[in-house]
């Protein structure tokens, strides 16, 4: 098992809240077994617009989710850095999607694994290998 593994902002909810309806098996296990379970800084900010759109329906206020689904659920927060920011803007141009890139750039600047299922993600050369 990978050291880190990030999860994408669509798996971190799943993995919270619906596991066993949309993860597959190998996907519970890895996230159980691996010993860093990550998620972007940016991933909150995502979900908080989703919520807001009425995209996503969360089972308590947005800001209480995202406390309990942090550190209580063994849930690593990667912030942001400057060399961050610059690798999501260096990334090839598969979409244009500014979450997804600096959730990609942070898997990579954190030589992650990244968990994800945007059908995009396998087109980035960056994450060749990196993908579960």
């Amino acid at each position: 098992m990978p050291e880190i593994v990030v999860l994408d902002t669509h798996i971190w909810v799943w993995w919270l809240n619906d596991k066993f309806k949309y993860l597959s098996a190998q996907q519970i296990d890895c996230i159980e077994q691996t010993e860093r379970v990550a998620v972007s800084v940016i991933s909150c900010f995502e979900i908080a617009q989703l919520v807001k759109r009425k995209r996503l329906t969360l089972p308590m206020p947005t800001h209480e989710w995202l406390h309990e689904a942090l550190s209580p659920a063994g849930v690593e927060l990667l912030p942001l850095s400057p060399a961050i920011t610059c690798k999501a803007v260096d990334l090839t141009d598969i979409h244009k999607d500014p979450f997804d890139r600096m959730i990609i750039a942070t898997a990579l600047s954190y030589q992650a694994k990244l968990m994800s299922v945007d059908g995009c993600f396998k087109d980035y050369p960056e994450l060749k290998g990196m993908l579960i």
